[in-house]
C-alpha cells in the first residue's frame, strides 16, 4: 500500500511539472493575444497584407515585418547550412583528432557569444565590408543577370537585409555545426565499414552511408537554426537598417524583421491601438515559428519513412 502511494505521489508529480511548460506557453499566448486584440480586432487579416506602418494615422500592417524575416532566415539557412554540413563532416571523418577537438572548442565558443557581441561587429566591421566591397562586387556580377539581378539591384548602403541575413548564418553556424557533428559521429561503425569493406573511397562512404544515416539528425539542426534565426533580435537590429518598410526584390533595402520591430518600436508605442498593433507583431512571430516547427516536424517524419542508406 506504501509503495503504491508513493508510486501515486511521485507519478502525479512528475504529472504537474510535466504540465507546466504547456501551461506556461498557453498562459503566454492569451495574454499576447489579450494585449493584440485591438489591433486584430480592428486591421484583421489585413494586418497580414498591408505594409503600410504609420503611428500618426493609427494604420499598422506588418507584411513588410514578415517579409524581413523571412528572407533574413532564408539567407541565413542557405548560407549556414551547407558550410555547417561539411565543416561537421571534416570534423568527424577527416580531421586529426587533435585538430578536431580544437575546432570542436572554438566552435562552441562562438555559441556562447553575446547576441549582442556579434551585432557590434556587424556593423563596424561587416556592414563596411559589404558597402565597400561585397556589394559592388554583388551588383557588378550577378546584378546584371535576367533572373537573379533583381535581387542585387538598388542603392548601396551597407545595413540591408543581406547583411542582416548574413549576420544570422555566423550565428546560427555554430549550432548547426554542434549539432550535425554529434549526428554524424553517431552514425554505427558498422555503416562505414561496410561501405569501405566493398571497395568505396571515403567520399563514397560519406554520400552513401553517413549522410542517408545522419540526414534526420542534420534537417533537425537546421530547423533549430531556423528557430535561433527567427527570434534574434539586437544582432539584426544593429545591421539590417530598420528605415524601411518597402517590400522590393532588392537584399540592399533596409529593412525590418518582426523582432528588430519590437526592439525598436516598444519603448514609442504610447497609443492604446500602437501598442497592440507592436504585441500583435509579437502573436505573428511565435505563429510563424510555430509553423515552421510543425511543417519541420513533417518534414523529419517523412524522411524518417524512406529508407537511410545502404543495407549493409
Amino acid at each position: 500500500m506504501r509503495s503504491g502511494r508513493g508510486d501515486r505521489l511521485f507519478a502525479g508529480g512528475v504529472t504537474g511539472l510535466a504540465l507546466i511548460v504547456p501551461l506556461t506557453l498557453a498562459g503566454i499566448t492569451l495574454l499576447m493575444v489579450d494585449a493584440a486584440w485591438p489591433s486584430i480586432s480592428t486591421y484583421g487579416l489585413g494586418f497580414l497584407t498591408s505594409s503600410t506602418w504609420d503611428p500618426v494615422k493609427e494604420i499598422f500592417g506588418a507584411a513588410a515585418y514578415l517579409y524581413g524575416t523571412l528572407v533574413t532566415t532564408a539567407i541565413a539557412v542557405i548560407l549556414a547550412a551547407p558550410v555547417a554540413v561539411g565543416a561537421a563532416i571534416f570534423l568527424v571523418e577527416y580531421a586529426p583528432r587533435r585538430i578536431a577537438g580544437t575546432l570542436s572548442f572554438l566552435i562552441e565558443v562562438l555559441a556562447y557569444i553575446p547576441s549582442i557581441v556579434y551585432g557590434l561587429w556587424g556593423l563596424f566591421v561587416l556592414v563596411p565590408l559589404f558597402r565597400e566591397n561585397v556589394e559592388p562586387f554583388l551588383q557588378a556580377t550577378l546584378g546584371v543577370l535576367p533572373l537573379v539581378g533583381g535581387l542585387f539591384g538598388g542603392p548601396i548602403g551597407g545595413r540591408d537585409l543581406l547583411v542582416g541575413g548574413v549576420i544570422l548564418a555566423i550565428m546560427i553556424l555554430p549550432l548547426l555545426v554542434a549539432v550535425s557533428r554529434e549526428v554524424i559521429a553517431a552514425v554505427p561503425t558498422a555503416q562505414r565499414e561496410g561501405m569501405l569493406g566493398i571497395g568505396a573511397t571515403k567520399w563514397e562512404m560519406v554520400r552513401g552511408a553517413v549522410l542517408p544515416y545522419a540526414r534526420i539528425g542534420i534537417v533537425g539542426a537546421i530547423v533549430l537554426g531556423v528557430a535561433r534565426a527567427f527570434g534574434e533580435t539586437m544582432a539584426v537590429t544593429l545591421v539590417v537598417g530598420n528605415s524601411s518598410t518597402a517590400i522590393t526584390s532588392s537584399l540592399f533595402v533596409p529593412g525590418y524583421t518582426m523582432a528588430s520591430a519590437i526592439a525598436n518600436q516598444f519603448v514609442e508605442a504610447s497609443g492604446k491601438l500602437y501598442f497592440s498593433a507592436i504585441v500583435e507583431i509579437a502573436v505573428l512571430l511565435l505563429l510563424v515559428a510555430l509553423i515552421v516547427n510543425t511543417l519541420a516536424r513533417l518534414l523529419i517524419r517523412r524522411v524518417a519513412g524512406t529508407p537511410q542508406g545502404f543495407a549493409i
